[in-house]
């Protein structure tokens, strides 16, 4: 059983193989899942609780709720990785955007703190083609046009308006893009539960100190908030992670532009968020660029040596 599972953790020398688009799609549906639902439970948790304990305790939680896979892949001794330092900066990144984005939801309704953050496949696409050596071809482009002038239209902002959740929404999205195209260099080296084992820990530790200063004991209402939030935050990386092994990260980022409508509709289902007709037109723009994105799309280029 071990050596099943061992045998089935993708490695720099069969990743190439493993290169597929319905794959990543897969999983990220999978990451769009997670993600809206850690929304949700983010906002309800932060009525209780500051965003510094939420990410401790979920990142607590979450290496918990990852330790089976950690077993499964070969117990600690296999979390090993000759990358330790891209880890950390990886990790360091990821935990300012991460609070900068449970902070925005709180700020700003939930469609537009994910809108906003879509001009992070302008930034990833750059950093992904000067530092992985991945191309950018006119369908790519036009799929990320397309995305951001939907995500325009939904968020309509105006020059006069401009609130500090848009602000804080807006470097989110760089710090993001950053992060992914840091996860996509890793999968190169390092196998997927690796990168979310490290993700926990580093983020554990840098979490321990600002939590510490605003730390509550949590109410019984609280707590499944938490444990979602957790959950979702663990395996939405591992979903992400698992995408970029099978496509490259500018095409695997314009398939999450689809989180925008869907998190517009459950922004409008459970806090009455509006969802007027601008949203839909936006959505459509939305789906075309993924429908172009996807269509006719080669396999991922993933070096192995």
């Amino acid at each position: 059983m071990l050596n099943q599972a061992r045998s089935s953790t993708p490695s720099p020398s069969d990743t190439a193989s493993k290169a597929s688009v319905p794959k990543a799609a897969m999983w990220m549906t999978g990451w769009l899942t997670l993600m809206i639902t850690m929304a949700v439970a983010g906002r309800e948790a932060t009525y209780d609780l500051d965003v510094f304990q939420i990410m401790l305790m979920r990142s607590v939680i979450g290496f918990f709720l990852l330790y089976p896979l950690v077993r499964m892949h070969g117990g600690l001794a296999s979390m090993r990785t000759e990358r330790p330092l891209q880890h950390v900066g990886r990790n360091i990144v990821h935990y300012a955007a991460q609070y900068g984005w449970l902070l925005a939801i709180t700020l700003i309704p939930l469609a537009q703190v994910v809108a906003i953050e879509f001009t992070m496949p302008i930034w990833t696409a750059i950093v992904a083609v000067l530092f992985l050596g991945e191309l950018m071809n006119a369908r790519k482009i036009t799929a990320v046009l397309l995305g951001l002038i939907g995500v325009g239209i939904i968020v309509r902002p105006g020059l006069d308006t401009v609130d500090p959740g848009q602000i804080i929404a807006l470097v989110v999205a760089v710090g993001f893009a950053v992060s992914a195209t840091m996860v996509k260099s890793l999968t190169r080296t390092d196998n997927v539960t690796v990168i979310v084992f490290w993700m926990l820990v580093v983020q554990s530790l840098l979490g321990i100190i600002p939590a510490a200063m605003v730390w509550k004991w949590p109410d019984a209402g609280t707590w499944p908030w938490i444990v979602l939030v957790a959950f979702c935050g663990t395996f939405s990386h591992y979903c992400m992670a698992r995408a970029l092994v099978h496509a490259d990260a500018t095409m695997v980022v314009p398939m999450d532009f689809l989180r925008v409508p869907l998190t517009a509709v459950v922004g409008w289902l459970l806090y009455s968020e509006t969802l007027d007709i601008w949203t839909i037109v936006g959505t459509a723009l939305i789906l075309s660029g993924n429908l172009l994105n996807l269509r006719k799309a080669g396999t991922a280029r993933i070096p192995t040596d």
